[in-house]
C-alpha cells in the first residue's frame, strides 16, 4: 500500500468509528430521555393522587430541592429526603383549600436526564381566604429512575400576600 492509501484508509476507518459513536451516543440519549419521560408523567400521577407512599419511592434518598425560601408560605421550607419531599404535597392540601387548587401544565422539556415543566398555578389560602395564581416553572433530574433533583420558580409574592392576613 502507498501512503496515500494507508491515510486514506485510517481515515475511513476513523470515520467509521466516528459514525458508530455517535450513533450509540444518540441512541443512549433518546433512552435516558424517554426514562426521563416516563419518570415524569409518573409524579404527575402520583401527584394528582396525593399518593404520598408512591412519590416517596420516586424521589431519590437524598434529593437537591429548591424552593425560593419565603417565611410567610407555612408549606415553602428546606427538603431533602424522599419523605419530606413527598410531604410536600400534603403540606400544600392542608394549607390551602382543596377544591380551590388548579395547576395546568403548557409544556413539558426533556434533554437526557433533565426535564423541566411550565405551567400555571392558582389556589386558596385555607387560613386566610385569599387566592394567588401565577406561571410555574419546575426542573426536574431523574436519574435511575428517581428525581434527585426537584427546583420550583413560581410567583412566590402572589403566595405571601394570599398567605398574610
Amino acid at each position: 500500500m502507498t501512503p496515500t492509501n494507508t491515510t486514506e484508509a485510517t481515515e475511513a476507518t476513523q470515520a467509521a468509528q466516528a459514525t458508530v459513536e455517535t450513533a450509540e451516543a444518540t441512541q443512549a440519549a433518546i433512552e435516558a430521555a424517554e426514562a426521563t419521560r416516563s419518570t415524569v408523567r409518573r409524579f404527575l400521577e402520583l401527584r394528582l393522587a396525593g399518593d404520598t407512599d408512591g412519590l416517596t419511592a420516586l424521589f431519590a434518598d437524598t434529593v437537591d430541592w429548591m424552593l425560593a425560601e419565603n417565611p410567610v408560605v407555612p408549606w415553602i421550607r428546606p427538603r431533602s429526603t424522599a419523605a419530606e419531599c413527598a410531604a410536600q404535597a400534603g403540606d400544600l392540601a392542608r394549607y390551602t383549600v382543596p377544591e380551590d387548587a388548579r395547576a395546568s401544565v403548557d409544556t413539558i422539556l426533556v434533554d437526557g436526564t433533565d426535564a423541566v415543566l411550565t405551567g400555571q398555578v392558582s389556589g386558596t389560602v385555607r387560613a386566610t381566604g385569599k387566592s394567588f395564581s401565577g406561571p410555574f416553572a419546575l426542573r426536574l433530574t431523574v436519574e435511575d429512575g428517581r428525581i434527585t433533583r426537584h427546583h420550583l420558580y413560581e410567583n412566590s409574592v402572589s403566595i405571601a400576600a394570599a398567605c398574610t392576613p
